[in-house]
């Protein structure tokens, strides 16, 4: 059986998401930022009216890397919800075989699903929805749209 991986950079390493994960990709846009318990969730972005939080990759997997001229936000589906992962750069679609992948002993990183050899290459394929567990991505994600909050009905001290 094959699998289809987005193949992106984030410094000098290679990553890839699975392409039935992947929902689309956009320019990057600096995020609104949020609280949040999880110095990696960058903010937020609206994409067609929704509220999309978005993770700063390279910071959730303790790399330290400039952010590139050509810096995209992948956009993913999990279990959570939709949520965007900031990349350096998108670089290819590869189709891999079961045979090319294989598990990485000791990682005990819940985001790294396997290791895809290519050629020379070594591509570590993460896990969407283990990018944001235990994060309030999930509870951000899972608000459609900006709610205003209600104006009030001119009711003073009624004096």
């Amino acid at each position: 059986m094959s699998i289809q991986l987005v193949v992106f950079s984030l410094g000098h390493e290679e990553y890839a998401l699975p392409i039935t994960q992947v929902q689309e990709i956009i320019r990057f846009t600096e995020p609104r930022a949020v609280a949040s318990e999880a110095p990696w969730i960058r903010g937020v972005i609206s994409l067609r009216g929704k509220i999309v939080p978005v993770c700063d990759l390279a910071a959730r997997l303790g790399l330290t890397t400039e952010r590139a001229e050509k810096a995209k936000i992948v956009i993913v589906e999990t279990a959570a919800g939709t949520a965007g992962v900031i990349v350096d750069e998108v670089e290819e679609v590869l189709t891999v075989e079961d045979a090319q992948l294989d598990s990485v002993p000791g990682a005990g990183a819940e985001f790294i699903e396997a290791i895809a050899k290519i050629d020379d290459r070594l591509v570590i394929l993460l896990n969407p929805d283990g990018i944001f567990a235990g994060s309030s991505a999930s509870s951000l994600s899972s608000r459609e749209g900006i709610r205003s909050r209600p104006k009030s009905g001119g009711g003073g001290t009624g004096g």
